[in-house]
């Protein structure tokens, strides 16, 4: 396997454990220290937070798509661009954002880890 594939194989488990809701999973790709920006209101969510709210079922994922991504490599880290679509309810709140988003990996060394995660908004289009 390549750096590639071991980062495409990695965005793939973190996209399908927040869809199934499994926070140890989710855990268990991220870094000690990770951080993310959230894509709805542009705060800080450590890892542990995002890793509990969604093992609690108190963040869910309805659906998600990811029409888009690229790999990139620096050295030992790799920075994955790309584009999704995303439904989902935070408690009772329902939620559904189309985004750009930014993910940095940490690697290769025992394996790559997600370190950093932001979404920013894509604005829906005017009407004709």
């Amino acid at each position: 396997m390549t750096d590639l594939d071991d980062v495409l194989a990695i965005e793939d488990r973190f996209f399908e454990s927040l869809l199934r809701g499994d926070g140890e999973a989710l855990g268990a790709l991220l870094t000690p220290d990770f951080l993310l920006i959230d894509v709805m209101t542009g705060s800080e969510v450590p890892g542990p937070v995002l890793v509990d709210l969604l093992g609690s079922r108190q963040l869910r994922f309805d659906s998600w798509e990811r029409p888009e991504s690229r790999v990139r490599f620096y050295g030992g880290v790799a920075v994955v661009t790309g584009r999704t679509r995303m439904r989902g309810r935070f408690g009772d709140q329902a939620f559904e954002a189309h985004s750009r988003y930014t993910h940095v990996y940490a690697g290769p060394g025992p394996g790559w880890r997600l370190a950093s995660a932001q979404g920013t908004p894509i604005a829906a289009s005017p009407p004709p």
